[in-house]
């Protein structure tokens, strides 16, 4: 169940205006943590949820025609950072597996998705120099996914851990 409603949180993050707070959402922890904790044949739901959240956004908040093809490298991404989750996390869980998986989310999205907007956008010279330019326009993007990977994936991971820590303490201590 937490699973689900941190993808319903993911979305709400999206969809709730957060001026300023540029690619601020609960998208790539709430990935990672499905992957961990649910069976990889849901993950097409949560695929789709976000899909359709892409959709609306698109062409409902920021009024612009909606391209699948634009859009297939993003949920490419989500599949991936399910997968993610369940390589990393599912089996084993510890400090290094989740910061591990907390860096690569969001570096694989900073990759894949500049690249592609190098790739098919007339914004960016086929170059060299227009690929960096690419990445570099998304590098605040990118510090916020990362932050907001680590402390959605921290508190998803981390309060039931730190929940089972204090109940094996107060059993230990006889409270």
């Amino acid at each position: 169940m937490t699973a689900y409603l941190l993808i319903l949180l993911a979305i709400l993050s999206r969809v709730v205006p957060h001026p300023g707070w540029f690619n601020f959402t609960a998208v790539g922890g709430s990935l990672l943590f499905f992957g961990a904790r649910r069976p990889l044949r849901q993950a097409i739901l949560a695929v789709a949820l976000l899909a359709a959240t892409d959709y609306y956004l698109t062409v409902y908040a920021y009024s612009y025609p909606f391209h699948i093809s634009d859009y297939l490298d993003t949920w490419a991404w989500y599949a991936g950072a399910i997968l993610l989750g369940r390589v990393l996390l599912a089996r084993k869980l510890s400090v290094l597996r989740v910061g591990t998986a907390v860096l690569l989310a969001p570096t694989s999205f900073f990759l894949l998705t500049n690249f592609v907007a190098w790739v098919g956008s007339p914004l960016y010279p086929q170059t060299l120099a227009g690929l960096g330019m690419s990445y570099i326009a998304g590098l605040p993007f990118y510090r916020n996914d990362l932050i907001s990977t680590a402390l959605v994936a921290g508190l998803a991971f981390g309060l039931p851990a730190l929940a089972h820590q204090l109940r094996s303490h107060n059993q230990t201590a006889g409270v």
